[in-house]
């Protein structure tokens, strides 16, 4: 049966960088790399000039469900169909990511840990620390440069639902976590622990 990490931190805080760098030390071949934002709600249905108003910092805004669903069916031994997510108009695509399973999953992203469901699916769950006004800048220079975002429309989110979420959901999820990782990705030291372990394991099994 695979192994499945759980990567979970702020906005901004290095998650992503802290999950490549294990799979680069893992080996890409031994592990599935799935993002939580991948599984944002398609909202298709709704006016597009109303789709920037949505709470995507709230865990309604995940397809939970669907995200539990293709994490079990990873760890049974099948493969799936990971949705595609389109951050520009806040639709899913039409097409979809065939994922075969792997050793090992690495699920990464801000309300991995909100959910308990998904949480007691998790083998090891990392919680990434990072500054606060660090997170927001790398935030903003994400959204402007990858989504198209204008620099008020980052500010204005993120003063009235991304930093009330994290506080509300994400930060006493901290507290789930198995292991806490300052500094993201730079925390060398940190990652070889975790990649260490992770090798361990996989190659008992």
């Amino acid at each position: 049966m695979p192994i499945i990490i759980g990567i979970s931190g702020g906005t901004g805080s290095g998650k992503t960088t802290v999950a490549q760098k294990i799979i680069s030390s893992v080996g890409a071949a031994n592990v599935v790399f799935i993002q939580q934002d991948s599984y944002y709600r398609n909202l298709s249905e709704i006016p597009v000039n109303a789709r920037n108003q949505v709470n995507f910092d709230h865990p309604d805004a995940i397809d939970l469900e669907l995200m539990r669903q293709n994490l079990e069916a990873l760890r049974a031994g099948c493969a799936i169909d990971r949705p595609i997510y389109d951050f520009v108009t806040h639709t899913r695509k039409p097409e979809t990511l065939h994922v075969e399973p792997r050793p090992a999953i690495i699920i990464e992203g801000i309300l991995v840990f909100s959910d308990p469901q998904i949480r007691s699916l998790l083998d090891i769950k990392i919680f990434v620390e990072c500054d606060d006004d660090i997170r927001f800048i790398r935030r903003l220079e994400r959204d402007i440069r990858e989504r198209g975002r204008s620099m008020e429309s980052v500010v204005t989110q993120y003063l009235s639902t991304v930093r009330p979420m994290h506080l509300q959901y994400v930060l006493p999820s901290k507290f789930c976590a198995d292991l806490i990782v300052p500094e993201g990705g730079s925390n060398e030291i940190a990652i070889d622990l975790v990649a260490s372990k992770i090798r361990s394991i996989v190659n008992s099994r």
